[in-house]
């Protein structure tokens, strides 16, 4: 036999074997940070596009629901199944593109990782995909009331400044935060679209305030005076405990998922 009859006999078992793997390259998982990462204009766009969309997802539901029925929970559970699907459908479409952040705590906490030396944002890059979150949430925002003929921008009346509530959101950016840094350090990231769309959505129903767990969404949320609003004046709150659950995310993962000691050691 030639190399050249051996090299095509390898290749056939090969594809016999697998041939969904013939020619292809590893791909990176979803709600992952690429090993090659694209252009940080294109990342951005991702950012934008997919805040937006989360908060067209979230708030326009909203109204959908509150337009079919009276019934608080089913109004809730029709917000939080639509938020449930769309979530998971936009990690799986842009985690490859900027890591599906959507989210100022997490690219805050990815930040702060990088800098303690693991995988994460540079400081230029957090810069960037910040404001473009809030901006994308925003837009959002006003889009959905475009969509169901409401105010483009009305401020929200929907006060949520209780301290329970405050305290749910503590919750809910912690578990946020332990879950997607946890399937890191775990390499279990590609199930990123499953896992943190099915959390969000429990945590909908679990903590009091519904599980914002998310500054930029937010921020576009206190935009629209409707189901999903946010009175202007109980941002602040939320979003400082947002940043508290986050610390304290991270604080859960650092005891959580210790580096297991060698043989030798």
């Amino acid at each position: 036999m030639t190399a050249t009859e051996a090299a095509e006999h390898d290749s056939t078992a090969k594809s016999l074997i697998a041939p969904d793997l013939v020619g292809t390259e590893p791909q990176p998982a979803p709600g992952a940070t690429p090993p090659q990462a694209p252009p940080l204009v294109a990342r951005a766009a991702a950012e934008l596009v997919g805040t937006a969309a989360l908060v067209v997802v979230v708030v326009g539901s909203g109204i959908q629901a509150t337009e079919l029925t009276k019934d608080v929970g089913l109004q809730l559970l029709a917000n939080s199944t639509a938020t449930v699907f769309g979530l998971g459908v936009l990690i799986l479409l842009l985690g490859p593109v900027s890591g599906a952040h959507f989210n100022p705590a997490v690219t805050l906490a990815e930040w702060w990782t990088a800098r303690r030396g693991g995988p994460g944002v540079t400081s230029r890059e957090a810069a960037v995909y910040v404001p473009t979150q809030i901006v994308g949430a925003i837009a959002g925002a006003i889009l959905a009331d475009a969509m169901f003929g409401e105010p483009l921008v009305k401020w929200s009346t929907h006060d949520r400044s209780a301290g329970h509530l405050l305290l749910g959101e503590v919750v809910a950016t912690a578990g946020l935060i332990l879950l997607i840094f946890g399937l890191a350090r775990t390499d279990r990231l590609r199930f990123a679209p499953v896992a943190v769309a099915s959390y969000i959505g429990a945590a909908y129903w679990f903590t009091s305030s519904t599980s914002f767990a998310n500054p930029a969404v937010t921020i576009g949320r206190a935009f629209t005076d409707t189901f999903a609003g946010i009175a202007p004046g109980s941002v602040a709150g939320f979003i400082g405990m947002q940043l508290v659950g986050a610390v304290v995310g991270l604080a859960l993962v650092a005891l959580i998922f210790l580096p297991g000691r060698t043989t030798a050691e």
